[in-house]
């Protein structure tokens, strides 16, 4: 299975950058253009695609939504799904954590299409799709930008899309009691130094948070007790 972006009939030639940009992010390469506008290469199309600009975004088709349908497994991303009894056709959706999974099952080719910025896709296109997918949001106002909602997507999709993927260093941090006797440490440090009393406190606050942020590792923390003990021995000396 692969799967391509499609993006029917885009206003604002920024937009199409933005998912260019989106798709290199998450490994994909081959996008679809339904009435596109002119995507100068000078202009902000271009500009918004980042690294995409040097393969996704040149190497984008022209296709017709009769091509799309025909073709693939095609999914909708919409903002209005109609799930109203109210309404005259009434379309079951899926949140893009939940597409991830529905699509392992799926044989053949993947599109997935995002419609205009204002209108997004209209019921007769909805009505050609085999999906439908629809991020949640607050219902005072549910509408994404185009850009936003595509990146949303594919990062759902990640793990079917990416091969590798690049984490932030992830340390091994210090177990909590470690922490503590961190504190306990510095604690004893002010001491040592005849700190005045009264702003201990506040200094143990200020280190606390310090050390929050920071993560230490267990080595870390084993180091700074000990240059904090080194001190306190030398000054009673």
């Amino acid at each position: 299975m692969t799967v391509s972006v499609a993006v029917v009939d885009a206003q604002t030639p920024g937009n199409v950058g933005t998912i260019a940009r989106a798709m290199k992010n998450f490994g994909l390469t081959d996008l679809k253009l339904v009435d596109p506008p002119e995507l100068d290469p000078d202009g902000e199309a271009y500009g918004f695609a980042g690294q995409a600009r040097e393969d996704v975004l040149p190497e984008a088709d022209v296709v017709t939504f009769e091509e799309l349908a025909e073709n693939y497994h095609t999914v909708a991303t919409t903002a209005i799904t109609n799930e109203d009894a109210t309404k005259h056709v009434r379309y079951p959706f899926v949140t893009p954590q939940e597409l991830a999974d529905e699509l392992q099952g799926v044989d053949s080719d993947v599109c997935l299409v995002f419609g205009r910025e204002d209108v997004g896709l209209t019921n007769e296109e909805l009505a050609e799709v085999d999906q439908i997918c629809s991020i949640p949001a607050s219902s005072d106002y549910p509408v994404l930008n185009l850009g936003q909602a595509a990146t949303i997507v594919l990062y759902e999709l990640r793990e079917l899309t990416v091969e590798e993927t690049q984490l932030p260093e992830i340390t091994d941090r210090a177990d909590q009691p470690a922490i503590e006797g961190l504190h306990d440490q510095f604690g004893s440090f002010l001491t040592a130094i005849d700190h005045p009393e009264e702003k201990r406190s506040k200094a143990g606050r200020l280190f606390r948070r310090v050390i929050g942020r920071a993560h230490p590792t267990g080595r870390e923390v084993r180091t700074l007790r000990g240059l904090f003990r080194r001190v306190e021995q030398k000054l009673e000396d």
